[in-house]
């Protein structure tokens, strides 16, 4: 059960990266990105909140979403500290998210659906690794009661 979750991470990191190489790249080009879901795209991608000493906030999106798909694959091949790293790592992802939203709606008054995907994309990447913790923590429980 464990690879499977750990494949389904694999995939859903390459989602997060693929929207955060696309909000990069149109944050160097300055061109719009069309937003028809939530309106306020451009709102938030030239706010102040959009960047960290002028590299875009999308940039390091790109960078977090690149480490948690090689921390995933490396544990799909079975290396259990890269899964631990993905875990923390998506922990991280799914804190952070969670600030961008506040300050999407408190500061800036407006939404990004890019940005509401790449926190979908954090909080699916931490909730498969709870899922994980806890199919690994029952499956121990089972091994233990068949051994009594």
């Amino acid at each position: 059960m464990r690879r499977i979750i750990q494949y389904l991470a694999v995939i859903v990191a390459l989602v997060g990266l693929a929207d955060a190489i696309y909000l990069t790249i149109h944050h160097y080009t300055a061109e719009p990105v069309p937003c028809a879901i939530t309106g306020g795209c451009e709102m938030v991608l030239t706010s102040p909140y959009a960047e960290i000493a002028g590299v875009p906030l999308a940039a390091f999106g790109a960078a977090a979403y690149f480490t948690a798909f090689a921390l995933a694959l490396l544990a799909v091949y079975g290396n259990s500290l890269t899964w631990k790293l993905f875990g923390l790592l998506a922990t991280l992802m799914a804190a952070f998210s969670c600030w961008l939203i506040y300050v999407q709606a408190v500061y800036i008054g407006a939404f990004c659906q890019f940005c509401l995907l790449s926190a979908a994309t954090s909080f699916t990447l931490f909730i498969l690794f709870l899922i994980s913790l806890a199919t690994s923590a029952g499956s121990s429980i089972v091994r233990e009661g068949l051994d009594v």
